[in-house]
């Protein structure tokens, strides 16, 4: 009896020994972040139709609750025109939900860039 009672806390301490390594930085062992991910941006297609642009504008502005950036007096206004003022705001959309590919489709009318599309004033995040 003695016996049992003794190697129960010696297999949860072992168990321990193998297990904290895994928990420190919350990263299961074996995955490996990346410091620096590439960085990549979302805009919409040339070939984008003007009714995808205006309906892409409105989606990411409504979600982002804030397109003062395509606004008149914004540092993205001009040009003034749909795939401009929708590249900006689909790429706001993009940054803020964490880069990930579906976020960038808008129903197919969004292509992710590895050449920062900033220009002027307008600064891409």
């Amino acid at each position: 009896m003695g016996k049992s009672a003794l190697s129960l806390p010696l297999l949860i301490l072992g168990l321990l020994f193998i297990l904290l390594p895994s928990i420190n930085s919350g990263t299961p062992r074996g995955i490996v972040k990346l410091p620096n991910a590439e960085k990549t941006w979302c805009v919409a297609k040339p070939s984008s139709s003007e009714a995808e642009l205006v309906a892409n504008i409105n989606f990411a502005c409504d979600q982002l609750n804030d397109c003062k950036l395509i606004q008149p007096n914004g540092t993205c206004y001009y040009p003034s025109n749909y795939i401009n003022h929708a590249s900006v705001v689909m790429n706001l959309y993009y940054q803020s939900k964490g880069r990930n590919t579906w976020n960038c489709d808008f129903k197919n009318s969004g292509l992710i860039s590895k050449k920062d599309p900033s220009y002027g004033c307008c600064s891409y995040l």
